[in-house]
């Protein structure tokens, strides 16, 4: 799932970063694959643009470690209105997959919304707390 990181220090939000590839979502953080290395206690904006709204995390570059594909960086967030924002993209990205899952297994093309009715039909009540 795309995902987009500026520098936390910059004022503007002109967009010249590229898309960065969101890897891993877990309670307190997330990691990505970025072309481009960060340093370790840099502050970072992180915004999920299948959130289509002005939607941002604000939190802290914890590892960077190269990879076959670039870097592979370690954001951790602190306050917890982020870690309930981190929550909601966790969900956001199971419901991704499994739009993914039913279009390759059944070949049924879900919107976005049909996609997350279905998914929280069927495996909300599995999703840890």
């Amino acid at each position: 799932m795309p995902i987009r990181v500026t520098l936390d220090v910059v004022d503007d939000d002109s967009d010249d970063s590229d898309d960065e590839t969101l890897t891993n979502v877990s309670l307190g953080g997330l990691s990505f694959v970025s072309k481009q290395p960060l340093q370790v206690d840099q502050m970072v904006r992180v915004s999920i643009p299948v959130l289509r709204q002005d939607n941002h995390l604000s939190g802290k570059v914890v590892w960077c470690e190269q990879s076959q594909n670039g870097y592979e960086i370690g954001i951790e967030f602190e306050g917890s209105k982020d870690v309930f924002r981190l929550r909601m993209i966790e969900q956001i990205c199971h419901i991704e997959h499994y739009r993914k899952e039913v279009k390759f297994a059944e070949g049924r093309e879900l919107s976005s919304e049909e996609a997350a009715n279905e998914w929280i039909t069927r495996h909300a009540g599995d999703f840890p707390t």
